[in-house]
């Protein structure tokens, strides 16, 4: 019989008894994720060494600030999508959120809507588009993955409703310079301040209240969540709510930096988002993850693809540089994971086959757990 553990009902402060391999587990992803982050601390140092070696601009303050905004719209988005994906769950519509508050933006102000309310506005339609990911995927009980790529699509077809083909680019110089100029005094730009800000608040949250520490339970197992008695649906439209918000203020940044709003903006850049996230360490299976995390894979990516700007690397080429990073991300963290499912399928396979030949199950996941504990040298199949 497995040991068990006392998990501490998150709501009503009451006890619910789980296995211990649920603890274990955590612990594992615990010291699995600090040896990932430590990894990306020796990326980054790597990456700005090497930018400065390649290109003598690389220091300078003004491609650090170049730097902080091409990536700073990008870091925005990731927070909220970190902590979806830590509950098992995907967002993909991130950018179209993003490109329709944009087009909001612009619609409004051409219609001689004050930037104030245009501003209040946008924030509540965003956390409306959220809301409606939320219901879908918690409520009807749909995949998130499917959910958002329909909605990504819907999103966008929206702003293009919204603006048409219409570009609009007669913003105050008093919000356009807020996307390009840095904070006075300071060498940040206005993206990265506000992502700053958010992940000192996201990573107290996150990582110490129980609040953050429900997020992770969930994304361990939800119905163990559920059994402790964290409200796990409602934690998660939560979330989707809170990403819309996020989204919609990264589309207003985004549209000031470029002083143009259009339908178009921001697309693409979910993947971007979702790459940033995996190269965090979070992963793709819920359960794990951290905000300094966020915040390293923010600087390395960022790092990289300025770097890569300053030589003679083709610009059209990041992508490839983009999803390398996203296949790595994916592959690294989970090997061990990727492994005993590759075990698992032979053993299933091998089973069928001898079924019929007098040799019992038990026999086999007998060989098969031997293997697993030899780290696979022993073959688990012979007989």
């Amino acid at each position: 019989m497995n040991d068990i553990t006392t998990v501490p009902n998150l709501d009503s402060g009451k006890g619910a008894t789980l296995p211990n391999t649920q603890a274990n587990t955590s612990k594992r992803s615990f010291k699995s994720l600090l040896v990932w982050e430590s990894g990306l601390f020796v990326v980054l140092v790597a990456s700005v060494i090497g930018g400065s070696i390649l290109s003598p601009q690389f220091l300078t303050a003004g491609n650090i600030l170049n730097l902080q905004l091409s990536i700073g719209e990008i870091a925005i988005m990731a927070l909220p999508l970190a902590l979806i994906v830590i509950t098992g769950e995907i967002d993909l519509s991130v950018a179209s959120i993003l490109g329709l508050s944009s087009s909001l933006v612009g619609y409004l102000w051409m219609h001689h809507v004050p930037m104030s309310i245009a501003l209040s506005v946008v924030l509540v339609v965003g956390a409306l588009l959220g809301l409606f990911n939320g219901v879908l995927v918690t409520r009807l009980g749909l995949p998130s993955l499917a959910v958002t790529i329909g909605t990504l699509a819907l999103y966008r077809g929206v702003a293009l409703v919204i603006l048409g083909s219409n570009i609009v680019s007669n913003f105050p110089p008093s919000y356009t310079s807020i996307g390009v100029n840095s904070i006075p005094g300071f060498d940040i730009s206005y993206s990265m301040f506000v992502f700053i800000v958010l992940a000192v608040i996201f990573g107290l949250v996150v990582h110490f209240t129980p609040f953050g520490r429900s997020l992770f339970a969930i994304g361990l197992n939800k119905e163990a969540a559920a059994y402790a008695g964290i409200r796990v649906k409602r934690t998660k439209t939560t979330l989707y709510v809170l990403s819309g918000v996020i989204c919609a203020l990264a589309g207003v940044l985004y549209t000031f930096r470029l002083s143009t709003a259009e339908y178009n903006n921001g697309s693409g850049l979910e993947l971007n988002a979702v790459s940033l996230v995996l190269l965090a360490g979070v992963s793709i299976f819920g359960g794990r993850g951290s905000i300094l995390g966020v915040v390293l894979a923010v600087a390395t990516l960022g790092t990289i693809q300025n770097g890569l700007l300053l030589t003679t690397f083709p610009q059209q080429a990041m992508g490839v540089v983009v999803g390398g990073l996203l296949l790595i991300s994916v592959f690294v963290p989970n090997a061990s994971l990727i492994r005993r499912q590759f075990q698992e399928f032979k053993f299933k396979k091998v089973a069928k086959k001898r079924s019929n030949s007098g040799e019992s199950m038990g026999d086999l996941e007998t060989k098969r757990i031997l293997s697993s504990a030899t780290g696979g040298k022993g073959d688990m199949l012979q007989s």
